[in-house]
Formats: C-alpha cells, sequence, structure tokens
C-alpha cells in the first residue's frame, strides 16, 4: 500500500511505547539540510508489529531530507517510509505478505509559534485558498523521525487485507415457501374465494 503522509496519525499515542526512536537535534542541523537514513532492527521490528497487530514486520526503513530555516526556526521534514509486513488474509486466513511504501512531508516548528500557525490554518479554511496542514512541534529541540517512520508505517497498513487470488464465498439460503412475503397474501384470497356451505330450502 502506498500513500501521501501528511499528517501524523499517531500523534496521539503515548511517546513512552514509541519502538521506533531517532532523534535529531534541530539547532545542529547545517543550513543546507540533513539526510537521514534509518533502518528497523529486530527489536523495533517486532514491537512495532505487536503495536500494530500484525503477524510481523519483515522489514521498515525510511530516508528523510530536513531542511531547516534559520529565520524563524522552522524545519521542512520530507521523506519515504518503505516497508513489507506479515498480515493474515481476512477472506482465506492464510499468511501474507504486503508492501508499505509511504511519503512525508511535515512542516515542524518552535512550539510558541503553532497557535498563531494554527489560525491561519483557521483562516484559511474560512476562504478558497488551499488550506496547508497545521505544523508539527519541536520537542525540546528535537525531532524524532523514527516516530514520523512508525507513524508512517501504520498509516500504511492495509486493514483488509487480502490475498490477489481471495474471493468472499456468499451462502445461499434457501427460502422456505411458507415463508415467502406472498404466501400469506395468498391464502388470505384462497380463503376469501371459498363460499360458505348454507342450507338449501327445501321449497
Amino acid at each position: 500500500m502506498s500513500g501521501d503522509t501528511t499528517k501524523r496519525p499517531g500523534a496521539s499515542r503515548d511517546p513512552s511505547r514509541d519502538p521506533w526512536r531517532v532523534l535529531v537535534t534541530v539547532a545542529q542541523i547545517p543550513e543546507t539540510g540533513l539526510h537521514q537514513e534509518i533502518k528497523a532492527d529486530e527489536t523495533v521490528r517486532k514491537a512495532t508489529a505487536d503495536i500494530a497487530e500484525l503477524r510481523e514486520v519483515i522489514s521498515a526503513h525510511a530516508a528523510f531530507d530536513l531542511m531547516p530555516n534559520k529565520r524563524d526556526g522552522r524545519v521542512h521534514v520530507t521523506g519515504r517510509v518503505q516497508a513489507r509486513v506479515g498480515q493474515t488474509c481476512v477472506v482465506t486466513l492464510d499468511p501474507i505478505e504486503n508492501d508499505i511504501d509511504e511519503r512525508i512531508d511535515l512542516i515542524f516548528a518552535p512550539p510558541e509559534q503553532i497557535p498563531q500557525m494554527a489560525d491561519l490554518v483557521d483562516e484559511a479554511e474560512d476562504s478558497d485558498e488551499d488550506t496547508p496542514d497545521p505544523p508539527e512541534p519541536i520537542v525540546n529541540g528535537f525531532i524524532d523521525i523514527g516516530r514520523l517512520a512508525t507513524d508512517a508505517l501504520f498509516l500504511g497498513v492495509d486493514p483488509y487485507p487480502r490475498k490477489p487470488d481471495a474471493v468472499f464465498e456468499q451462502a445461499v439460503e434457501v427460502v422456505d415457501p411458507e415463508d415467502h412475503p406472498f404466501a400469506a397474501l395468498k391464502a388470505l384470497q384462497e380463503k376469501a374465494g371459498k363460499k360458505p356451505n348454507g342450507n338449501k330450502d327445501d321449497n
């Protein structure tokens, strides 16, 4: 599964549970930018699979480019997260493998700038302009690209994985003729058509 990650789906997740943490110090990012590549080891992959309720995470790696704006302290982060995960087909229950390929394009800003930038987003929503994505906060001077990779991986997981040739087979229910919606109507009509037996005059 592939897509474009513009918001972090796991932003409300407890950071202490993040299995993949790679902190980048914002103050140490060169003016020309920083390229970082990370790869999840076996421990990270197993923990990620447990949290995402996957059979396994076979491989996971990511590449990021961080470009700082020294004037306002913001950082533009772009990247790509690729992974291969083991899941269970929802139709056959057979083990299957799926590829994940997610793009990341986010702006990080100092916490004190977040309210002002959020107001700009609200104003854009009220106009005909394209609404920009709200910025992410730079927490304690760091950007956790490991968490960005984890969130992108979670976002790319197929919630209903199935084998390419798997087909749902619906059971055909045999309807009792007596339960047919028109059966009762027919019975009433037949009853109404019968004439009562009367006594004939013996004149």
